[in-house]
């Protein structure tokens, strides 16, 4: 894979020692938070929540910009629940991940169409294709009815 043409923001954080026990920040200060290993009592949050918070909202600006192509209005309830799943498979660890998309009062074809275009675009989309097991499901069916 080429590198970038044109870089538009790098994020930058630290982690310190202990990696999932650690702590991680932000070079802007934006970002301080306490990691804990999943399913451990420590009180911070993991990689495998903050991949899943990182994905939904690249998910969502991915859909925004195919609802403009398609001349779509998206509706303000729109809401991704990312799932990412930590596990081993022959010893090895793998991420696998589903992404939940509600797209309250918008018809399932059209919805499944923004979905579809926007796992096209989305770069967190591409990063994980063909690195994953991803499943992506359209979970508002049809527009809410008076």
């Amino acid at each position: 894979m080429a590198p970038l043409e044109k870089v538009l923001y790098t994020g930058k954080t630290h982690t310190s020692s202990g990696g999932r026990n650690g702590t991680s920040r932000s070079s802007d200060g934006r970002l301080d938070i306490q990691l804990s290993s999943p399913g451990t009592l420590g009180s911070g949050t993991n990689p495998e929540q903050l991949f899943a918070a990182g994905w939904s909202a690249c998910f969502i600006g991915a859909m925004g910009l195919a609802a403009a192509k398609m001349q779509i209005a998206l509706p303000v309830d729109l809401a991704v629940d990312a799932e990412v799943d930590l596990g081993t498979t022959d010893g090895a660890y793998f991420l696998q991940a589903r992404l939940n998309v509600n797209v309250p009062g918008v018809e399932h074809e059209v919805a499944q169409a923004l979905v579809d275009a926007a796992h096209e675009t989305c770069p967190y989309s591409k990063a994980t294709r063909g690195n994953m097991h991803v499943v992506i499901n359209v979970v508002e069916h049809a527009p809410v009815t008076a």
